[in-house]
């Protein structure tokens, strides 16, 4: 298997792009996810997958290949430099994988639905999505001011939630109407009522 060894390669460019750069997602309809543990996620959503990027020494470990082979994907070998390059992490994890966006779409009459509203720390939202994944939700709508949601942080906070959950970036018109119908709590910090007084099983 050939080597991709230099920095300037284009695809080493286009991975790195997308890491850094919001708009550049957008056009792509793709973003980038570092790690083991999201190759393991991958195999249950095939038609996401564009390409995994791995160095020899995570290539080495008979586990690794295993979670290559449940997988219906190409794999491109690079160098330690050239992925020391491009990821985001402190250190390495030796994989990384081009992703679609997600093609999860509402259920025709959702029952319960997640609005967030100026939520503009990464780590904070992907902790939501992840929690929100958990609970059962049917979808996230996103408000303007929200952090992008396939920013690396938020990606990494989801623990893989976000191939699972639709993610809707809205306006307050088009959330209106998305949730027509539906009773609507506010949760703010000075309300007198719990959570968990509320029956969310409406």
């Amino acid at each position: 298997m050939d080597q991709i060894t230099s920095t300037s390669n284009p695809n080493i460019k286009h991975v790195r792009r997308l890491l850094v750069d919001r708009r550049y997602r957008q056009k792509q309809q793709a973003y980038v996810v570092e790690g083991s543990r999201w190759l393991s996620e991958l195999k249950d959503y095939p038609s996401c997958q564009k390409q995994i990027l791995v160095t020899q020494s995570w290539l080495d470990s008979t586990d690794n290949q295993r979670i290559l082979n449940s997988l219906d994907r190409g794999v491109t070998l690079v160098s330690d430099k050239v992925m020391t390059h491009i990821s985001k992490a402190i250190t390495p994890p030796g994989v990384l994988a081009e992703l679609r966006f997600s093609e999860c779409s509402l259920p025709p009459t959702p029952t319960l639905l997640l609005i967030l509203d100026g939520i503009t720390n990464p780590g904070n939202l992907g902790s939501i999505i992840r929690s929100a994944s958990a609970a059962g939700v049917d979808g996230i709508l996103l408000a303007p001011g929200c952090v992008d949601v396939y920013n690396p942080k938020v990606v990494q906070g989801t623990m893989g939630a976000i191939l699972r959950l639709p993610l809707i970036t809205a306006s307050w018109q088009e959330i209106r109407r998305l949730t027509d119908g539906m009773e609507i709590w506010l949760a703010t910090m000075e309300a007198v009522l719990p959570y968990s007084d509320v029956k969310w099983q409406k």
